[in-house]
């Protein structure tokens, strides 16, 4: 199985390991390297904060772009600090768990293309929904790249993403997004905090589903309800709001997941 996870705006501040090498998905090495320059160049701009996207409150962020060859590095896991990876909890994973962490979750970026949490990166700021010269929109640029990499690997791939990353790969049939309702409505200010405590219970529980179907039909049989009929015929699943689940398909879910207004896609 797959976790698909977005990176978060809010990053540590700086690493203390040695600086850029190699990493996981060693395909990408080129492609990173070419916006890995492009992004130092675009930094040094006198509208480096318009192209990439930046306030100014947030010029210090060019700082650490131009760093991003000589700076200490960090596990990808430890660099994301925001509201989805505080509830994740990486760091407090038992060995088993973050065994399974190191092999399912995929982190997007717009810079890396897909990392995983063991990889060493340094801070830097770059969205996938900037275009940045001369590559253009990054999500465009990385996905026929990134589609090479995930599309040989095996299992359900669990969608944790925001729309600005999930448009760098498409997982198809085999893909499960999660969506969090209320009252049957998608909203935002909760979503974060609720997918990393999904991801952090798959990790937890070991749940290994090897297709949507067999996901849908196990979902059906713990009160969970699936709709479909996307035109990218993606699947949906959703907690049903009138029917908790029963305690053994809610062992190992966060303590909110059966409860209405939360959903499971």
């Amino acid at each position: 199985m797959l976790i698909l996870l977005p990176p978060s705006e809010g990053k540590a501040a700086e690493g203390d390991g040695p600086a850029l090498a190699d990493l996981s998905f060693p395909s990408l090495a080129r492609p990173r390297a070419r916006v890995v320059n492009a992004l130092i160049k675009a930094s040094k701009r006198r509208d480096a904060l318009d192209v990439l996207g930046l306030s100014k409150g947030q010029a210090a962020e060019l700082d650490r772009n131009l760093a991003l060859k000589t700076a200490a590095t960090m596990p990808a896991g430890q660099l994301y600090t925001g509201v989805l990876y505080d509830n994740l909890g990486l760091a407090t994973l038992d060995g088993e768990a973050r065994a399974r962490a190191e092999e399912s979750l995929v982190i997007f970026s717009g810079l890396w293309g897909v990392l995983r949490v063991g990889d060493r990166v340094p801070p830097y700021r770059l969205s996938m929904g900037v275009s940045l010269p001369p590559m253009g929109a990054l999500a465009a640029f990385w996905r026929p790249l990134v589609t090479k990499e995930l599309d040989r690997l095996p299992g359900l791939a669990v969608d944790m993403r925001s729309a600005t990353y999930a448009g760098a790969w498409k997982a198809g049939a085999r893909g499960v997004a999660v969506r969090v309702l209320r009252d049957g409505k998608v909203v935002s200010h909760m979503a974060k905090a609720t997918r990393g405590e999904i991801a952090r219970s798959l990790l937890l529980s070991g749940a290994d589903p090897a297709r949507p179907r067999r996901a849908g039909q196990g979902a059906r049989r713990s009160g969970l309800r699936r709709t479909a009929g996307s035109r990218q015929d993606r699947r949906e699943r959703h907690l049903s709001p009138n029917r908790p689940l029963p305690p053994r398909a809610a062992r190992g879910l966060p303590h909110h997941a059966g409860r209405p207004g939360h959903s499971l896609s």
